[in-house]
């Protein structure tokens, strides 16, 4: 059973997260606080093994609560609940910066309290199951999908637990490590040469983003593009925060943005990202498609249009996050003759997407998140001249 505390200043919002948990398998609210101090008092009365947490809360809010509680717990899992605003977004990546392991977003222009109830279930019961279940000794839950990119959008049915790389292998980290099938031959372009990078992450992503891009070069030589699962609004916001954070230049993906070297787009919220060909020139464009794994932005989507135009010159890599979005554009990737990194399990707040891609045996190399960016650095290199391997600004 998770055990898991509920902190919020709000009694009605209290209420909402207490009903929204209420009567979900293998989950029981063992407690709630007004605050992010109490809240502090209770982690060690209470022992929980997940915690929703608050942002704005009078006396501690949620970013102070997170950082005094990483002084003292480094791994119980903590959920923040967010706001779809500017301001909800700016806290809400403070907070995971902070030590924060993901959040939710409150339901908006809902009809009735039951549905409020229901939007926010089925953000947060798949996320407790995914980041506490294997600290509180549970098995993976059946249907613990890919982690919304939008508040409201349900897991495909019918997955199943239990088999590396197949749709279910979702709660946590996975019961054994998959093992990566023999790396075929791989088709390369002229001099083996990669001219993008194409990354995809969800649930950790934004650290485990934050870290790779920090040790890139400035003058990196090709492009990256990047489909994080967000909503709205974050997306830009967590752009803007790369952009001051890292040596390269980071956007929100606009339509018809030209691809530069050493400049990072990310997918934005509610959109795939996709490319297109305009004579030499390689251009962003933005898509409204159905969402494809519970997701839009999708990784999936972003691979197979990487594929299309780059073939064997890109590269791509699977980051930490809940589901299989990811391996289905990685076989496109793999079989136009393209090279897949995969984050491995220990560093992975989540090993379901790069497990995914694992365990269906399209990884050419399963590398920890601390080595991700020299592996990056090492394979453009490659038929071009040495370049510096860090610089900061």
């Amino acid at each position: 059973m998770i055990r898991v505390l509920v902190v919020d200043d709000s009694v009605v919002v209290r209420r909402l997260i207490v009903d929204s948990l209420t009567g979900a398998a293998g989950i029981e609210v063992v407690g709630t606080a007004a605050n992010g101090l109490l809240a502090q008092a209770k982690i060690d009365q209470l022992k929980p093994d997940a915690i929703t947490m608050d942002i704005e809360m009078p006396q501690m809010d949620g970013i102070a609560a997170v950082r005094e509680l990483r002084k003292r717990h480094k791994h119980i899992p903590v959920i923040m609940f967010s706001t779809l605003s500017a301001a909800g977004a700016s806290a809400t990546l403070e907070a995971l910066a902070a030590g924060a392991t993901d959040y939710v977003t409150k339901p908006s222009n809902v009809g009735s309290i039951a549905q409020s109830i229901a939007a926010v279930r089925e953000q947060l019961v798949p996320k407790i199951h995914a980041l506490a279940g294997r600290r509180a000794g549970g098995a993976a839950r059946p249907g613990a999908g890919p982690a919304p990119a939008r508040p409201g959008l349900a897991p495909p049915p019918g997955l199943r637990p239990g088999a590396p790389g197949r749709p279910g292998v979702l709660a946590g980290r996975a019961p054994a490590p998959a093992k990566a099938a023999p790396a075929r031959p791989v088709r390369r372009g002229p001099h083996g040469r990669v001219d993008i990078i194409a990354i995809g992450s969800s649930t950790g992503g934004p650290d485990a983003l934050t870290k790779v891009l920090q040790a890139l070069p400035t003058d990196l030589p090709v492009p990256i593009v990047v489909t994080q699962h967000m909503p709205p609004v974050f997306t830009r916001m967590f752009a803007e925060r790369l952009d001051r954070s890292t040596p390269l230049h980071v956007v929100e993906a606009g339509e018809g943005m030209e691809l530069v070297p050493g400049t990072v787009y990310i997918a934005p919220g509610d959109k795939h990202l996709v490319l297109q060909r305009r004579n030499t020139a390689t251009l962003t464009q933005l898509s409204g498609a159905p969402p494809e794994n519970s997701c839009r932005p999708a990784v999936d989507v972003m691979f197979r249009s990487v594929a299309s135009l780059f073939g064997a010159s890109a590269y791509a890599a699977v980051l930490t996050g809940m589901g299989y979005d990811g391996r289905g554009g990685a076989k496109v990737l793999r079989d136009a003759g393209a090279e897949i990194l995969a984050q491995d399990e220990a560093s992975s707040v989540v090993w379901g997407m790069p497990g995914a891609v694992v365990g269906a045996g399209l990884a050419d190399e399963v590398s920890p998140l601390d080595k991700i960016a020299s592996a990056l650095i090492q394979r453009v290199q490659v038929g071009r001249a040495p370049r510096a391997t860090a610089v900061t600004r």
